[in-house]
């Protein structure tokens, strides 16, 4: 698969403008290295995008395993890259103020790995049991499966409310598995097992024993580490995707707004992350 071009990367454009008007400042480092990972692989990618996608057949068969690396930080185009940064930058000030930058740094890395076993493993029990060896041969690449992860982090975090899902009140802590099906219906083409494997991920940390295995194998720092300088805010000047954001003590009531007013937004994202790539 080659990388769809547009001319004028506007995606990386949209991106790099959403980022400075944030401020280079005020986004938590490993947030902000996170960002600059993904773009700096955009623009020059370790692998071609058919070397780097995630499948079942590529990994197992033929013990390809290093794309479990790669196909989270590689994506198909700019518009790939803008939607899922965008919603990386919110969703990672959010937790990485709360988890503290180690813990998160951390998080990401687990979530990124785990997020692609869980994929393959559904991709081969579909094959198995569907007797479709098309889900085999099915390929992924995008940070969209490690998106509903923290998904699942952020909605644990900020129990109660509503969000709205194609006119639809959902209770938040249900808003994932909504989504999933929402964005499934809009746009089949999308990796439905990716973004699956994203939940159960978030799911496991959440719900199961993932973050106790975490903290046992760390076994050097709490998972409720906080900054020990600066807070970090949204400034709140000029127009702006994103709420307000204030320091720490009010962010779950504005968290709570912005899923509400950017529900629409997360959706159109979501369609268009995680693109499966048949070789």
């Amino acid at each position: 698969m080659q990388r769809r071009s547009r001319g004028i990367n506007t995606g990386l454009i949209l991106l790099l403008s959403q980022i400075f008007h944030v401020g280079i400042n005020d986004i938590p480092p490993v947030t902000l290295a996170t960002l600059a990972l993904n773009i700096w692989l955009f623009l020059s990618p370790l692998k071609p995008l058919h070397s780097s996608c995630l499948g079942v057949e590529k990994c197992y068969q033929y013990k390809d395993w290093q794309r479990l690396l790669l196909s989270p930080l590689h994506h198909a185009d700019d518009w790939h890259l803008y939607f899922n940064m965008a919603s990386m930058l919110w969703k990672g000030i959010n937790l990485e103020r709360r988890l503290g930058s180690r813990w998160f740094a951390y998080v990401i890395t687990t979530f990124s790995l785990l997020t692609g076993v869980v994929y393959l493993l559904l991709q081969f029990a579909l094959a198995e049991f569907m007797d479709e060896p098309e889900f085999r041969r099915n390929c992924a690449i995008g940070f969209s499966g490690v998106l509903f992860a923290l998904k699942v982090l952020n909605n644990h975090y900020c129990p109660g409310g509503f969000v709205n899902v194609m006119g639809f009140p959902v209770p938040n802590r249900f808003a994932c598995w909504a989504e999933l099906v929402a964005i499934h219906l809009l746009s089949p083409g999308t990796s439905f097992a990716g973004h699956l494997a994203g939940i159960l991920v978030g799911l496991m940390y959440t719900q199961g024993p993932l973050k106790k295995i975490m903290e046992a194998c760390a076994g050097i720092f709490p998972s409720n580490t906080g900054y020990s300088g600066q807070q970090y805010y949204f400034n709140s000047s000029g127009h702006s995707g994103y709420e307000n954001h204030y320091p720490y003590g009010r962010h779950l009531i504005c968290f709570k707004q912005k899923r509400s007013t950017l529900l629409s937004f997360q959706i159109t994202h979501i369609c268009l992350e995680h693109h499966p790539v048949s070789l």
